[in-house]
């Protein structure tokens, strides 16, 4: 017999990495071998409607596809390994998601990591731009706000771009706030709800507390301090880990999570989930708001929900710093 624990864990599992749905998708997971990649990788073979689950990266994947493979789920894995085997593990890709790049260190910001991930992400771009050019693409690739529009850039070069098909994943800042609230009010985080808007980065993380369900009742002081939390949640993972890393298995659940609803989507489901995309809610060229996905991608861009005025505030002082973001890699992928 299960424990009460056991079966809450497994109830858990299920609600958040199965479906009772089985289709023949293929994912592929571009930094299949780092920090991020492995454990998201894990959570996306336990997956039902992952028929193919094909991994890259740089070193290693072969050896993480071989030991994923021994898991008793109905997905086949395949490892590719080097830029020469790229483009073969994006063949026909129906959902890219995008983990690789290194990783946040004590004192750096994520614009710290522009100049190296940017490449990343804009070489993988042009390969699936030619590999799989109908997939929905998801990055998780830090800074999400830059990285999203240098993909959008390299897709429109090449005429492959679909507004409805790329994403930034800002997942995570659910999760946290989920988790944070759940906390405070000591209820299952999983029975929260709460629209995290804006951008994946400091002051560009909107969480709308206002919002909340159940409902956050904390006095302004507290409102404020979790607010501050959920925006440099991130960095207390990176100062907390002290040079081994930045936040690794969190991040791998938040993604697992969006790719997940992503498929979902493309079965034939309607789910709603927050993502930082291509938008015309703000003046920010990218924004993240509540989308409905669908077969198509995103099927509805829902817009902003409704915010007080201490979050209206805090919306004011997002906006241009996410076009600064964008317009840096706007350029990046123009300049080279």
């Amino acid at each position: 017999m299960l424990s009460t624990v056991s079966r809450r864990i497994a109830v858990q599992a299920a609600r958040n990495f199965s479906t009772s749905k089985k289709n023949n998708f293929k994912v592929a997971v571009c930094g299949a071998s780092g920090g991020i990649g492995q454990p998201l990788s894990l959570l996306l073979k336990n997956c039902n409607l992952v028929k193919q689950l094909s991994l890259y990266d740089i070193v290693h994947t072969p050896g993480v596809a071989a030991d994923l493979s021994h898991i008793d789920t109905d997905s086949l894995v395949s490892g590719y390994m080097g830029e020469d085997q790229l483009e073969a593990a994006l063949k026909n890709a129906d959902v890219v998601v995008i983990p690789a790049g290194v990783p946040r260190k004590p004192g750096m910001t994520r614009d710290d990591l522009f100049n190296v991930n940017a490449g990343i992400v804009k070489a993988i771009a042009e390969k699936i731009s030619k590999a799989c050019p109908k997939a929905c693409v998801a990055i998780i690739t830090n800074p999400v706000n830059t990285c999203v529009p240098i993909a959008g850039e390299v897709m429109k070069k090449n005429g492959t771009f679909n507004p409805n098909k790329l994403f930034g994943v800002s997942t995570l800042d659910i999760v946290r706030a989920r988790t944070f609230i759940g906390n405070a009010l000591k209820v299952d985080p999983q029975d929260v709800e709460i629209p995290v808007i804006g951008g994946h980065s400091g002051v560009t993380i909107l969480p709308l507390l206002s919002q909340s369900t159940p409902k956050y009742k904390g006095s302004q002081d507290d409102i404020e301090k979790l607010t501050k939390r959920i925006q440099e949640a991130g960095t207390e993972v990176v100062k907390a880990k002290a040079g081994a890393g930045s936040a690794t298995l969190s991040m791998a659940y938040a993604g697992a999570r969006f790719t997940i609803s992503l498929l979902r989507g493309l079965s034939g489901e309607k789910v709603t989930e927050c993502s930082y995309v291509k938008s015309d809610v703000t003046e920010a060229e990218y924004f993240s708001t509540p989308l409905v996905l669908g077969k198509q991608g995103i099927e509805k861009n829902c817009g902003l929900p409704k915010m007080n005025d201490y979050e209206k505030k805090l919306l004011e002082i997002a906006v241009p710093e996410i076009k600064k973001n964008i317009q840096k890699g706007v350029e990046f992928a123009k300049k080279s």
